[in-house]
């Protein structure tokens, strides 16, 4: 089974340059107002930016402190979901199954009668000009015998290229990079099983099931070791994705002291989640609290709810509610509050 990982290179900044051809070639930063002297921080950089060593999630102030000369830009949702549509409408014009994985990536299934690398190299070729000439955007596309080598294979293949990686050279290409370089693996993990000596993909990899599964858990445990082993039997599905949760956030260009304000804040931005949850047509579940206080230190809490429901007063109190296991003493810089919902046709 051939698979490919379509990515959009620089997709959200591509799109602005797509709005202002003058912006073509110079670092474009995009994230929260556009304004670097604010609370903010980078949605995404060009890769003129990048060579500055701007990153996405980085403080703009310190965008505009490696890149003065960036041309930063406030964040337009409603522009990159647009373009997304046609980016994915691109895709499925080609036939075959395709499993949206968010706003610039999807898998691709590979038509049964493409049998080798080849034949994949050159569908992949034919998804990458197809996309172009729909939406004048450019994707790097990593391609696999599975969906976990494909999505690891694109990285290779940035930018606008593709990149091949399969069980025969799945070692090679990545035994030694280090074990958050597997997709799936987080930083916070990869401490983990440093912690046990573990450092490498190819160390993860022929490591001892149960001793991942006491360390890390019995499902995560060995679920790690077949990542870093690049196995997965997953098809491509192409069922219609769906928002898990619906959230808002809202960062402080003033520090709130005031625990009353805080909480002001959080009921506002829960009315905000429940008026999508009603948009959406099902119920929240759980509500999800998250605060950032001076300067830099975030946390989470989140509570499920006594049933399903769409009530903009019983989210905010639940949301409310949560402060009460947060520092109400500290400063405050970000707050948001996400409303989870249950799945399609769970509910009434």
């Amino acid at each position: 089974m051939w698979v490919l990982h379509v990515d959009l290179d620089q997709f959200i900044a591509a799109v602005e340059v797509l709005r202002r051809p003058e912006l073509a070639g110079k670092p474009v930063v995009v994230g929260g107002r556009g304004d670097p002297s604010e609370r903010g921080v980078v949605s995404t950089a060009s890769y003129e930016a990048r060579e500055y060593g701007v990153r996405s999630g980085m403080p703009l102030r310190t965008a505009a402190k490696k890149c003065p000369d960036a041309v930063f830009l406030p964040v337009d949702k409603p522009a990159y979901d647009a373009a997304s549509a046609e980016v994915m409408d691109a895709l499925r014009s080609v036939g075959t199954a395709v499993e949206i994985l968010g706003w610039d990536e999807a898998f691709v299934a590979v038509p049964d009668a493409v049998q080798d690398a080849d034949g994949a190299v050159a569908f992949a070729r034919q998804v990458q000009s197809r996309v172009l000439e729909r939406t004048r955007l450019h994707c790097s596309v990593g391609i696999g015998d599975n969906k976990i080598r494909a999505k690891n294979a694109t990285d290779f293949g940035k930018p606008r290229g593709t990149f091949v990686l399969t069980r025969d050279t799945w070692w090679a290409v990545m035994g030694e990079r280090p074990a958050d370089g597997v997709w799936g693996i987080g930083g916070k993990t990869a401490a983990k099983l440093a912690a046990l000596g573990l450092s490498t993909v190819r160390e993860v990899g022929d490591a001892d099931e149960d001793v991942l599964a006491a360390a890390l858990g019995p499902t995560m445990g060995p679920w790690y070791r077949r990542l870093a082993r690049g196995v997965d039997t997953s098809p491509v599905d192409p069922t219609p994705w769906v928002p898990r949760s619906h959230g808002h956030e809202v960062t402080f260009q003033t520090d709130l002291r005031d625990p009353d304000e805080v909480e002001a804040e959080v009921r506002r931005l829960a009315a905000l989640a429940a008026r999508d949850v009603v948009e959406d047509g099902r119920p929240a579940v759980r509500v999800r609290l998250k605060i950032r206080y001076v300067p830099f230190e975030t946390r989470t809490r989140s509570t499920t709810l006594a049933g399903p429901t769409s009530d903009a007063a019983v989210i905010a109190d639940a949301a409310a509610s949560l402060l009460e296991r947060t520092d109400r003493t500290r400063a405050v810089r970000l707050v948001g509050v996400a409303a989870e919902m249950a799945p399609p046709g769970d509910h009434d």
